[in-house]
This record gives structure tokens, C-alpha cells and sequence, in this order.
């Protein structure tokens, strides 16, 4: 009865300070809101017994993502961004697209069906802890998948510092 109310708690307060962070003017109070989200998320982990992904929930998502999004944001021209005019002039546009987007959603949900079962049973993760497991699962089963994803976001990176090298260099070249 706990675990229940205490998904529909953190499921509500999800939903509601994701709205929230859509919905703000003020960027500053769009974070705040995502911030609770993230805590909540970690919550909802933890009623799920995943103690390792609620904590890097926290320390990841909550911690550093949004610092660097604050960073971002103070580094942005806000009072410029303000006066840009409004992509949809109408709220009833943007409003209508939002209810396509959720019924397209709605209509997905039923194709969505329980798999196979993995080869861990809850004894077995219990026995070996869950970030034992999904070690063992992650640098066996999916080693290929993890390797590609982490060469990509090394091309990421030096792309990103190929292109801020080049703009500074152009900076010193006009000086």
C-alpha cells in the first residue's frame, strides 16, 4: 500500500512540475522545477530497489546537467531572447499540436507488450547487488553497443572543441 501511494505521489509531482518546467516564463524557475522532477525520478527508482540509478539520477542529472544548464543560461543574452517574437502566434495552434502529440502517444501505448524474461530472477540480483548486474550485463551482453555509444560522444567532443578552436582563432586572426 506504501509503494503505491508512494508512486502516485512521485508519478503526480513528475507530471505536474514537467508542466511546470514547459510552462514558466523565467528559465531560472524551468530548472528549479526539473530539479524537483529529477528528485522525484530518483524516488521512483528507489521504490524500484535500483539504489545505484537513484543515486547517479541525483549526482548526474540533478547535480551536474542542470549546473551546466544554469552556466548556459547565464551565459545567454536573455534580454534578447525576450523580445523574439513567438514561433506559433496563437495559442491554439500550439495547443492543438499538443493534443495530437498526447493521442498519438495514448494510441501507442496498447502495442507495447511484456517481453521475455532476462535471465536475472530477483534472487539472483539480490544475491549479486544491482550494480553488479548490470555491470556483468552491460560489459557482456551489450559491449558492442556501449563501445559505439562512447565513440560517439568522443567524435561529440572533439568536434565540439575543433569548432571553438577554429572560432577563436578567427578572433585573434580579426584582432
Amino acid at each position: 500500500m506504501f509503494n503505491q501511494l508512494a508512486f502516485l505521489y512521485c508519478a503526480s509531482v513528475i507530471t505536474g512540475t514537467g508542466l511546470l518546467a514547459v510552462r514558466f516564463k523565467n528559465p531560472v524557475y524551468s530548472v528549479l522545477a526539473v530539479l524537483v522532477l529529477f528528485v522525484h525520478m530518483a524516488g521512483l527508482y528507489l521504490l524500484l530497489n535500483a539504489e545505484f540509478i537513484a543515486a547517479i539520477q541525483v549526482i548526474v542529472y540533478a547535480g551536474a546537467i542542470l549546473v551546466l544548464y544554469l552556466f548556459v543560461l547565464f551565459l545567454v543574452n536573455l534580454r534578447q531572447e525576450v523580445r523574439m517574437e513567438r514561433f506559433i502566434s496563437s495559442h491554439r495552434y500550439g495547443m492543438a499540436a499538443s493534443i495530437a502529440l498526447g493521442l498519438c502517444l495514448l494510441a501507442i501505448i496498447p502495442s507495447f507488450t511484456i517481453g521475455a524474461k532476462g535471465t536475472y530472477t530477483i534472487e539472483r540480483i539480490t544475491e549479486l547487488t544491482h550494480t553488479k548486474a548490470m555491470g556483468m550485463e552491460l560489459y557482456t551482453t551489450y559491449l558492442l553497443p556501449f563501445e559505439i555509444a562512447g565513440l560517439i560522444l568522443l567524435i561529440a567532443v572533439i568536434g565540439g572543441l575543433v569548432l571553438a578552436r577554429r572560432e577563436n582563432t578567427n578572433e585573434e586572426v580579426a584582432k
